[in-house]
C-alpha cells in the first residue's frame, strides 16, 4: 500500500523523534563540540519541512501508473530536502541555526540521520507496526 499524507506525516515525525534524536544525541551532547548544539534544531526543520514536501511527494505520487514512491525517489528526495536546508542555512541561517553551522558537519549528521531513518523505515518500522500497511503508512 502507498502511503497517505497522514500515513507520510507519523511515520516522519516517530521516525525523527526516536531514530533521528538517537541519532543526533552524540553530535549535541558535545563529541564534536560545541558548534554542534545547532543539530538540534536542524531535526526540528527536517520534520518542519517535511511536512510540506510531503505534500508535494503526496501530489507527484498521483502523476505514476503505480501511485508509488520507490526507494531511488526516496534517496533523490532525501538528498534534496538536506540540499534546501543546508542553502537555507547557509543563505541566511534559521532561528536556532548559525549561519557560520560548519557544512561538513551539517551534511555529516544529515546523511546518518538519513540513512537511521531510511533503514528502519524500511525493516523495524515493518516488523513492529505491520499492519500500517494496510492503512496507508498510518500507525495511530
Amino acid at each position: 500500500m502507498t502511503p497517505t499524507l497522514l500515513g507520510r506525516w507519523q511515520t516522519r515525525l516517530l521516525l525523527l523523534a526516536t531514530v533521528g534524536v538517537l541519532v543526533t544525541l552524540p553530535f549535541a551532547v558535545g563529541l564534536m563540540g560545541n558548534e554542534a548544539q545547532p543539530l538540534l534544531w536542524v531535526l526540528g526543520y527536517v520534520a518542519l519541512f517535511g511536512i510540506f514536501w510531503d505534500v508535494l511527494y503526496t501530489y507527484l505520487q498521483k502523476f505514476r501508473w503505480d501511485r508509488d514512491w520507490p526507494a531511488a525517489f526516496q534517496l533523490l528526495a532525501g538528498i534534496g530536502e538536506g540540499f534546501f536546508i543546508a542553502l537555507i542555512i547557509k543563505l541566511t541561517g534559521l532561528p536556532g541555526i548559525p549561519q557560520q553551522t560548519p557544512l561538513t558537519l551539517y551534511l555529516l549528521h544529515y546523511a546518518l540521520v538519513w540513512v537511521a531513518v531510511f533503514t528502519v523505515s524500511q525493516t523495524l518500522m515493518r516488523v513492529l507496526f505491520p499492519r500500517s500497511r494496510f492503512r496507508g503508512g498510518q500507525w495511530l
